[in-house]
């Protein structure tokens, strides 16, 4: 029985009781559980003693030892009874306390008095966790398991008597299950308690625990499928972690919490002064977040680490009550009592780390979080290996991790994979260049996307793009990992790539948003953030003339014109506002090339006046006055009528500025602006240069725009 002394059961009467107990029908195991009385007559009235034995013609518990040696008959049945009541079998709950599968202390047949209702009550359900006890303790868990589905659930089991009635719900086997996990709850505590070697001492003990906790797992499960939205979620759960985490225990006390492994830190502080380099390192080398900036989606792209990324994963699972936290007392388990618990409450899992020692690791990963995140636990419990000994000669502790893989039948690519990702925070480049060498053999369709941006920071964009074709993914899955493939492709030089890749994944997302499989952020969120991410790369890597050969629909256009106007309004001395001009110009959209350059003179006009720098105003002098004779000359090419308007300002104005975002990209005059066709109708235009990329190009917009640069 669990949690209680009795004495070691002997092998030939232990082993019939058991194959009694394992033959023996679910709803005969709630009569078994049953105190009976002797229902003989003795001086007119019942006899009333403990009924040990059943009677072997009919198998009714009716009568005591002493009554079914001057009784002809069954009192219940009337059936006739041979002499000689000792040869009599006892009852199944006798016989395991006979065999030792029950304590002695739990016998009561020395009690020959009668009990109240109330007490034969309670003597009846614990007699039934006796005997759940014993099916536990021998892996009859199946015992357990169809007394809830045969006995339970049987619509036709019913009885007028209250003790009968409350054998038969399901509310006896939820009872038994809590109280059956505290009292393995103080066994474990008492054993965590010990010193390392004594604790090695009781490895056969972890062992049949995590049994009994599998166990009462199962019997869960079948309440749960049985007994829909029934209230023992909070239980399930926490015997899941506490299996978890008593096996992780296991392992640590077979390697005695690696106390005889060196670590390459000399002590805890060094270890955290090291963490915090590798935070400060990839912040620094962090890209800007344009997610975030520009929509207002939850999803990040700020630097982080890889374990401060799996770690607070597991702070999101905090959905189950803090008041069945306390009353299942899990926290006891923990190192320290709940001091642990409640700092990863205050500072967060990601805070945590580096952990103490591997009894923190032990505690804070597998008391907390989810058990469905095992696997992930695992995981970082590897990355906390490696970062505990990876510089040291391998021969030193490479067989600690293999012992770890093999006991909880992690696979080489699970294995190497976590010892990626902490390569890959590692700040220097002795990792990096380790990692960059394994990236072959962990790249999957299930390669963790932030590889390719850890990679693409460490200033080695060719491998990220390598990373992205070998997981044959591709991003795409979420807004930050566009982004990153965009980012990696224009960082590679392949700007006309990242172009179609950004038209191609903005296309998906809108039939993906048109069937509603898609939540925020909307396709127009995606298409504004991967665009503005080109421009910004394109001026950032001083390529920003190639944008303006690309063919940008309208849709596009307007993020286009945003974009490099921004940049003219921001810095006036860059040919940013000049490119615009000239991507209108390249188009025969004269009315917005000179509606541009309109807003570029005032600009630049009011920089020359407050710059004191005459060698900038002279370049900015130069850019306006070559950007005003190339858009004069285009003007000039449009009707007189359309001429007049637009040098008037009666034509309202085409394309996105500040404090006019609704204007349309169409004119309101019959033709629209951007058809080429209006130019050659009205004038000898000079022959259309075809561009490899399928943008028409006026041959004197090139000229005079290559000269100027």
């Amino acid at each position: 029985m669990v949690g209680r002394k009795f004495a070691e059961p002997t092998a030939p009467r232990s082993q019939k009781a058991l194959v009694q107990l394992a033959s023996i029908d679910p709803i005969e195991l709630r009569n078994e559980a049953k105190v009976e009385r002797c229902r003989a007559t003795r001086d007119l009235r019942s006899c009333g003693r403990c009924v040990q034995r059943v009677l072997i013609t009919c198998g009714h518990a009716a009568l005591c030892e002493e009554c079914s040696q001057r009784c002809d008959v069954c009192p219940i049945c009337r059936v006739s009874l041979p002499k000689g009541g000792n040869d009599f079998p006892l009852r199944l709950y006798y016989e395991c306390i006979e065999a030792g599968l029950i304590s002695k202390m739990c016998d009561d047949r020395l009690l020959d008095s009668k009990e109240d209702g109330g007490n034969q009550l309670v003597a009846d359900v614990e007699r039934l966790y006796s005997l759940f006890d014993v099916a536990l303790e021998n892996n009859l868990v199946s015992l357990i398991c169809h007394y809830v589905t045969d006995v339970c659930m049987d619509e036709s089991a019913v009885s007028s008597d209250p003790i009968i009635a409350f054998l038969l719900d399901e509310k006896v086997v939820k009872d038994w299950c809590r109280r059956t996990f505290k009292i393995i709850l103080a066994e474990l505590q008492a054993i965590y308690n010990l010193t390392v070697l004594e604790m090695k001492t009781k490895l056969s003990s972890l062992l049949k625990i995590s049994s009994k906790l599998a166990g009462m797992s199962n019997v869960l499960e079948v309440l749960e499928s049985s007994f829909r939205g029934h209230d023992m979620n909070h239980l399930q759960e926490t015997i899941l972690k506490t299996k978890q985490h008593l096996e992780v225990m296991m392992w640590c006390i077979r390697h005695q919490f690696l106390e005889n492994v060196q670590s390459r830190y000399s002590d805890f502080a060094s270890w955290s002064s090291s963490v915090r380099e590798r935070k400060s390192a990839a912040v620094q080398r962090a890209w800007p977040d344009s997610v975030s900036r520009i929509s207002e989606s939850a999803e990040q792209s700020t630097s982080s680490l890889f374990i401060e990324d799996a770690l607070s994963n597991l702070d999101t699972e905090q959905g189950y009550a803090d008041k069945e936290e306390r009353e299942l007392a899990i926290t006891s388990l923990l190192t320290g009592g709940g001091n642990l618990f409640f700092m990863s409450k205050l500072h967060g899992m990601a805070g945590c780390y580096p952990f103490e020692n591997l009894r923190s690791a032990a505690d804070l990963l597998f008391l907390q979080g989810n058990s469905d995140l095992v696997l992930a636990k695992q995981a970082i419990f590897l990355y906390y290996l490696f970062d505990r000994h990876w510089t040291i000669p391998r021969d030193n502790w490479r067989n600690i991790v293999d012992d770890f893989a093999v006991t909880f039948s992690i696979t080489r690519h699970a294995l190497l994979e976590s010892f990626v990702f902490y390569l890959l925070d590692d700040h220097t480049d002795e990792a990096l260049k380790e990692a960059t060498a394994l990236l072959p053999e962990i790249a999957s369709p299930n390669t963790h996307p932030k590889v390719a941006q850890a990679l693409l920071e460490r200033n080695i964009p060719d491998v990220a793009l390598m990373v992205l074709r070998w997981s044959g993914r591709d991003g795409g899955e979420t807004l930050v990992e566009a982004v990153t493939a965009v980012r990696v492709r224009v960082e590679c030089g392949l700007l006309t790539e990242a172009f179609m890749y950004q038209r191609t994944i903005c296309s998906q997302v809108k039939d993906k948003k048109s069937k509603d499989e898609m939540k925020e952020p909307s396709s127009s969120v995606w298409l504004e953030v991967l665009v503005t991410e080109i421009c910004y790369l394109c001026l950032r890597g001083n390529i920003l003339d190639r944008i303006i050969e690309l063919p940008w629909n309208s849709d596009e256009e307007k993020h286009i014109h945003k974009c490099l106007f921004d940049f003219a309004t921001s810095d006036p001395s860059s040919t940013a506002g000049s490119l615009l001009v000239v991507f209108y110009l390249q188009r025969y959209r004269y009315v917005e090339a000179y509606q541009v350059d309109c807003k570029l003179q005032n600009m630049e006009e009011d920089f020359i006046s407050k710059n004191q720098d005459d060698r900038i105003s002279y370049k900015v002098r130069s850019m306006s006055h070559w950007r005003k004779g190339l858009v004069g000359q285009s003007v000039d090419l449009l009707p007189d009528v359309l001429q007049q308007q637009l040098k008037s300002g009666n034509l309202p104005e085409v394309g996105v500025f500040p404090n006019n975002e609704n204007i349309n990209v169409k004119s309101n005059f019959g033709a629209t602006v951007q058809d080429p066709i209006l130019g050659n109708l009205l004038f000898n235009a000079p022959k259309v240069q075809w561009e490899g990329n399928g943008v028409f190009a006026h041959p004197l917009v090139q000229k005079d725009f290559q000269s100027s640069i």
